[in-house]
């Protein structure tokens, strides 16, 4: 019997509900979408339309790579970040809503230093996070850090897509190595470090741990060591007046404020998530 949009659409919600998928409505318009080659507006104009059987396969094929633990910013290769679409793809870890309020901070903070700011999105993956401020900060200049060959690409990519060629570039930078000369004089340094205790990993739920790479997410034994070596090696490219931004994990706060009073930070501000969660961590260079 022929099913419609709809149909397809309440079926493919319904098994990714039951497999206990948070964001089942999300995840099976955009399976839907992908795999009918039509934008969210096309799909909701066509809901009462039959499905053709070979669509029908192909949702079914998605589906059922999704019931195996597969995000589905991987099986369509894209994602949004802060209202930007995004190439997404194996070497990149999935962009999160968490992240936004590293976005969000770097953003008032890009804009507070005025014209001709610049901001450096160090272990950029993505590279959402530099590409949302410079998105959101017109005045900015961004430089996208990432030492991975495969994320680089999707950075480029991404810097395309946004059309923002003008003004962000991508470097290839090894945030666990001091600075190159190259790259200092930055008022913003926004970092989304790895953060998992290597010990964690094993333990982490299948679609992180079997699919996304494990060089973006394993921040040593106890999750700690890119804060370390990034506050007291990079702060030296920060101009006086700048600030470096942190995403931690959950529990890390403390921890990564006590790293950047260490380091010589001052006005340590620490700001949650959406679920309440110590998201953000901050510190000035005076001097």
């Amino acid at each position: 019997m022929a099913t419609t949009y709809n149909n397809l659409f309440l079926d493919t919600r319904a098994r990714l509900k039951k497999a206990g998928i948070d964001g089942a409505q999300l995840e099976a318009r955009e399976l839907l979408c992908y795999a009918s080659d039509k934008s969210r507006e096309q799909l909701y104009r066509d809901m009462t339309l039959y499905a053709s059987q070979e669509l029908e396969k192909r949702v079914e094929a998605l589906v059922q790579r999704r019931l195996a633990g597969e995000p589905v910013a991987y099986i369509i290769g894209e994602w949004e970040f802060y209202g930007l679409p995004l190439n997404i793809s194996p070497d990149v870890l999935i962009p999160r809503m968490d992240t936004e309020v590293l976005a969000e901070r770097g953003i008032l903070r890009a804009r507070a230093a005025g014209d001709g700011a610049r901001v450096l999105d160090l272990c950029a993956g993505s590279g959402c996070v530099g590409l949302a401020v410079a998105a959101n900060a017109p005045q900015c200049r961004v430089v996208l850090g990432e030492l991975s060959e495969g994320a680089l690409r999707v950075c480029k990519q991404n810097v395309r897509r946004n059309e923002l060629n003008a003004r962000v570039t991508c470097l290839s930078v090894d945030a666990m190595q001091p600075p190159p000369s190259a790259l200092w004089d930055f008022d913003v340094i926004v970092c989304n470090p790895p953060y998992i205790p290597t010990g964690d990993i094993p333990g982490l739920e299948v679609s992180v741990r079997d699919y996304e790479p494990h060089q973006a997410l394993d921040g040593g034994p106890d999750g700690l060591d890119f804060y370390r070596f990034i506050a007291a090696k990079w702060k030296n490219a920060i101009r006086l007046g700048g600030t470096l931004l942190f995403e931690v994990g959950i529990g890390q706060a403390p921890h990564v404020e006590e790293i950047l009073s260490r380091n010589g930070f001052e006005q340590i501000q620490t700001t949650a998530d959406t679920q309440g969660i110590w998201r953000v961590v901050e510190g000035t260079i005076n001097g």
